[in-house]
C-alpha cells in the first residue's frame, strides 16, 4: 500500500485488524467487494499475542504434567519440574516473536489491503489513518466496519495507575515468573493467570475478588471447584475483599492496603477487573455516537443511531458477547451482510438464519483453562429461571462415567444440564473437569440446534469415552 495516497476508495473498510475484523474483511473480498484493513499494533489482534494464544500456551503444559500424573503408571515417568524458559519459548513461537508477517500473509492471501496508523471515523463512510507521515484518507462505498475491541479496565483505587500494574498484556508476555504477584479480580482472566503463574514457579500467589465468589458468570460449582484448586495449589484467595490504596516503592514492589486494614506485599500486581470499549479515540463523534461508550447493533451489527446504514461493529465492541470465537462469527455475518445489501440482495433478518447473529443472546460457548478446566454453554439454571424459563437443572458426577475414569485416576467432575421443561430442549451446560473443553462443542450444537431430548436419546456415545457422560444425563432426567 502506498502510504504517501491520500485518498483512497474501497467498498468497505475495517478499523481494526484483530481475528473480527479479519473475518470481516475476508468475507466482504469473498464475495468480490474491495476492502482494506486499518491497525495501529499487530496484525492478529488481542487474542493472537496477548490473550487467547499465548495464555493457553502457558496454561497448557502445567496441565498436561497434571494430567500424566493423574494415570498410576505414567505418573512415575514424570520424575522432574516443569522446564520453565521451555515454556516461555513455546509461548513466544505461538505469538511468533510478537511478529505478524504470518497474519499479514493471510491478509495478502485473501485480496485485503493493509494501512497500518490509527484510524478514525470523520464523518459518514469516510475514515482518516494518521500515521508518522502524514494522514490517509479513505472512503467507503458500502460500509465502515469498527472491530477495534476492548482494553482493561482498570478501577479508581487510589495509587492504581501511578504503581504501573500488570494487565492482561504484561501477564501473558512476561519473561519469566515474577517471585510474587497479587491479582485483582476473581473472573476468567484472574483465575487462569492465578493458575497458570502458580505452575511456573511464582511462589506467592494472592487472588483478591470483591464478591463472593470466583467466576461470578457462570455456574456456583463452577467457581467452587475452581477455588478448591487453586488452595490445593498454594494460592491465597480473598473474597469478598478490595484494595484501598495501591503504592509501589522504589526497588519495585507493589504494596496493597486492604479495606479491612491488611497488607499485601506482591513482586507485581495483576489487575484483571474487566474490560470497556476501545471507542474513546476513533471518531464516533463525528457521526452522532458518544466516544468510549458500548456500540448498540441489530443482529446484522449495524450500528443504531446512525443514518445511511452504512455503520457496522462487530466483536467485544458492541458487548454482546466478549470472545474471540463469538467475534468472529459475528464478523462472518457481518461480511455476508455487507457483501448481500451491496448487491442489492435481500437480507433475512429471521432468528437462526445466515444473516442474523442470534447466538449472542443464549448459545454462547466458553472454555476457562483452570485446573480444573471450566466448560460451558448457553444459561445458568438461575439465568434461564431468570427469563421466565419453567426448568430443570440435572446434575452428575462425571468421574462417574468410566471414560473419565480411564482418562484419570480418581476423576473429579461435576456436570449440570439445564432443561426448558416446556420446549422438552437443553438451553444450558456447564462441564467442570479435567479436559473438559473437548466435550462442551457437542452441548453448544444441542443447545443451537434446539434438538428435543427425545432424540439427544438416539445420539449414542461411543463407549469408553467421556462423552458417555450424555447418556448418563439423559438418563437421570428420566429418560
Amino acid at each position: 500500500m502506498d502510504e504517501a495516497s491520500t485518498d483512497l476508495g474501497y467498498d468497505v473498510v475495517v478499523i481494526g485488524a484483530g481475528p473480527t475484523g479479519e473475518n470481516v474483511a475476508g468475507r466482504a473480498t469473498r464475495a468480490g467487494l474491495s476492502a482494506v484493513v486499518v491497525e495501529a499494533e499487530l496484525v492478529g489482534g488481542e487474542c493472537s499475542y496477548w490473550a487467547c494464544m499465548p495464555s493457553k500456551a502457558l496454561l497448557r503444559p502445567p496441565a498436561a504434567v497434571a494430567e500424566a500424573r493423574s494415570v498410576r503408571g505414567a505418573g512415575a515417568a514424570v520424575t522432574g519440574d516443569l522446564d520453565v524458559p521451555a515454556v516461555l519459548g513455546r509461548r513466544d513461537d505461538f505469538t511468533h516473536g510478537w511478529n505478524d508477517e504470518g497474519q499479514v500473509r493471510w491478509l495478502d492471501q485473501h485480496g485485503i489491503d493493509l494501512i497500518r496508523g490509527h484510524g478514525r471515523l470523520a464523518g459518514q463512510r469516510r475514515v482518516a489513518v494518521d500515521q508518522p507521515g502524514g494522514t490517509v484518507e479513505l472512503s467507503a462505498r458500502h460500509a465502515v466496519a469498527l472491530a477495534t475491541g476492548t482494553v482493561p479496565a482498570v478501577p479508581p483505587v487510589p495509587g492504581l495507575r501511578e504503581a504501573k500494574p500488570w494487565t492482561s498484556r504484561d501477564a501473558t508476555s512476561a519473561k519469566a515468573a515474577p517471585r510474587s504477584l497479587a491479582v485483582l479480580g476473581g473472573g476468567v482472566v484472574g483465575c487462569e493467570m492465578a493458575t497458570a503463574w502458580s505452575g511456573l514457579g511464582t511462589k506467592e500467589v494472592t487472588l483478591i475478588q470483591r464478591g463472593g465468589r470466583l467466576l461470578p458468570g457462570n455456574e456456583p460449582f463452577a467457581g467452587e471447584a475452581v477455588k478448591a484448586a487453586l488452595e490445593a495449589r498454594g494460592v491465597r484467595l480473598l473474597l469478598g475483599a478490595s484494595a484501598a490504596r495501591v503504592e509501589r516503592d522504589p526497588d519495585g514492589r507493589v504494596t496493597l492496603e486492604m479495606a479491612d486494614g491488611e497488607t499485601i506485599v506482591a513482586e507485581e500486581l495483576l489487575v484483571a477487573t474487566g474490560r470497556k470499549p476501545h471507542t474513546d479515540d476513533i471518531g464516533l463523534e463525528t457521526v452522532g455516537l458518544e466516544p468510549g461508550t458500548w456500540l448498540e447493533v441489530d443482529d446484522s451489527m449495524l450500528v443504531g443511531g446512525v443514518d445511511g446504514g452504512w455503520l457496522y461493529a462487530a466483536g467485544d465492541i458492541n458487548h454482546r458477547a466478549l470472545l474471540t470465537h463469538m467475534g468472529k462469527y459475528q464478523a462472518r455475518i457481518c461480511g455476508d451482510v455487507i457483501a448481500a445489501r451491496a448487491a442489492g440482495r435481500p437480507v433475512d433478518p429471521a432468528p437462526w438464519s445466515a444473516h442474523a447473529a442470534t447466538a449472542n443472546d443464549a448459545c454462547v460457548p466458553q472454555v476457562i483453562f483452570t485446573d480444573p478446566e471450566v466448560g460451558a454453554v448457553g444459561l445458568t439454571a438461575d439465568q434461564a429461571a431468570s427469563r421466565g424459563l419453567r426448568i430443570r437443572a440435572v446434575d452428575y458426577e462425571i468421574g462417574d462415567v468410566a471414560g473419565a475414569r480411564l482418562f484419570a485416576d480418581g476423576y473429579r467432575g461435576h456436570a449440570r444440564m439445564v432443561v426448558d421443561e416446556d420446549r422438552g430442549v437443553v438451553v444450558g451446560m456447564t462441564l467442570v473437569g479435567m479436559a473438559v473443553g473437548e466435550m462442551i462443542h457437542a452441548a453448544t450444537i444441542a443447545v443451537a440446534g434446539q434438538v428435543p431430548l427425545h432424540r439427544l436419546w438416539h445420539a449414542v456415545p461411543s463407549y469408553p469415552t467421556m462423552s458417555e457422560l450424555w447418556l448418563r444425563l439423559l438418563e437421570t432426567y428420566g429418560l
